[in-house]
This record gives C-alpha cells, sequence and structure tokens, in this order.
C-alpha cells in the first residue's frame, strides 16, 4: 500500500450512505483502481462517518476519481451529506501489519536461526497445531517445540517466504524450504539427499499471539526426493 484517500462526512442518512456505495461498487467492476475501502462511524457521534479507501498509487486514485460512474455516485454522496465533505490525501509512510510480522517471525527466528526458545514468545501457551504429517491432532506448543526440532536435525531446513496474506486474526504464509537430509528422519539414516518443499500454512491469532496452526505441504514430494516412493 502506497496511497490511501481519507473522506470524513457527516449524514444521518448512513443506510442509504450505504447502499450508495453498494451501487458504486457494482457499477465500477473491472474500471476502478481502489483496491481496500473501509467505513467506519463515529461510536459518540452516529453522524460522523469516515471512509479510508486504498490505491495502489496517488495516480491510481486520481484515474479512479475521473471515472463517470465515480463523479455521479460522489454528486449522488453530496446530496446525502449534512455538510460538504473533507478529503485527506495521505502517502502512506509506513504499512506493518503485526500479526504478519508475528507469522514472519516463527519461520525466519524459529527455524531459520535455530532458536526454539523463540517459539514460547509467539505461540500461545494452548497452542494447537494441525499437520496431515502429526501423528496426533492437534500438537502442543511443547510438542511442536519437540517436532521442529526433529526437523532442524534431520534437514537442516532454510524456509523462502513466497507471500502472505492477512485476512482478520489470520495469516497465510506460502513458503520454499530448501534442505538436506542430514540426520534420521522416520528410522531413515541420513541419505545427504538434497531437499526442496513448497507449501503454506496458516496462523490464527489471539491477543497477539499464534494459538492455532494449519499445515499443508508436498509429502510425496518429501518422500520421492528421499528415494523412498517412485513418481
Amino acid at each position: 500500500m502506497t496511497f490511501v484517500q481519507v473522506i470524513d462526512l457527516k449524514t444521518t442518512r448512513v443506510g442509504e450512505m450505504d447502499r450508495l456505495m453498494d451501487r458504486w461498487t457494482e457499477a465500477t467492476r473491472g474500471k476502478r483502481t481502489a483496491t481496500h475501502s473501509i467505513v467506519g462511524k463515529d461510536r459518540s457521534n452516529s453522524t460522523h462517518v469516515v471512509e479510508i479507501v486504498e490505491f495502489p498509487s496517488y495516480e491510481e486514485a486520481m484515474r479512479n476519481s475521473k471515472l463517470p460512474e465515480t463523479d455521479r455516485i460522489f454528486k449522488e454522496m453530496m446530496v446525502l451529506c449534512d455538510d460538504v465533505p473533507r478529503f485527506t490525501d495521505l502517502d502512506v509512510v509506513r504499512d506493518e501489519q503485526l500479526n504478519k510480522s508475528a507469522a514472519r517471525a516463527f519461520f525466519e527466528t524459529v527455524i531459520n536461526d535455530r532458536d526454539l526458545g523463540a517459539a514460547d514468545g509467539l505461540l500461545s501457551p494452548d497452542y494447537a497445531d494441525h499437520d496431515p504429517a502429526n501423528a496426533a491432532d492437534p500438537l502442543g506448543r511443547r510438542e511442536l517445540k519437540e517436532q521442529t526440532g526433529m526437523y532442524l536435525s534431520a534437514f537442516e531446513p532454510v524456509f523462502v517466504i513466497e507471500e502472505q496474506i492477512a485476512e482478520g486474526n489470520l495469516v497465510t504464509t506460502r513458503w520454499t524450504v530448501t534442505g538436506t537430509h542430514s540426520g534420521e528422519y522416520l528410522g531413515l539414516e541420513p541419505t545427504g539427499r538434497p531437499l526442496t518443499i513448497t507449501g503454506h500454512t496458516t496462523f490464527r491469532f489471539e491477543d497477539g499471539k499464534i494459538a492455532e496452526g494449519w499445515w499443508n505441504w508436498d509429502q510425496l514430494g518429501v518422500m520421492s526426493q528421499l528415494g523412498l516412493v517412485e513418481t
């Protein structure tokens, strides 16, 4: 995110304003450059409404404002307002999604830096881990740390985060991990074979800590690269 526009207005016709925004969304489908819109109503003054609209850039915001549909909806919005809306254009100088940072820290600090103790600061005490490869479901925080230690010894993994998506209290991380089978794994003696695995993990956050996790990764690819199955 590089640019947001804040629209500060007063209206006693909040319901009509909401329906007007629905019409704008439908009318500009396939044309608009806005990527995210948040509308909030002041708790202490129900007529005070603020909309925050996100754009990829200032230039894209200006292109969006020149759409005929935007101009028409703006004129209708003026009729619903008790006063002239106030527009503020903001260049984003900091955009930090805290849950995404915490999810990234699990991969980069706990695994890549081999700091298993850091997991206690990232995971809630009653953390629940779900993974098709787990012997039991779910695993708790202590069991996850033990299993992670096993993987560190067996494969010396290094995670590269390809992409992260956050929605509400959920963060999904798409990753690629590389390593070498340098330690015993499920009774298999080290083969020295290199491994490359892809997958994604979704973490659910609660009170700033990771409370639950779901893992999906290429288990068949691991078995194939270790020479245990033919594909």
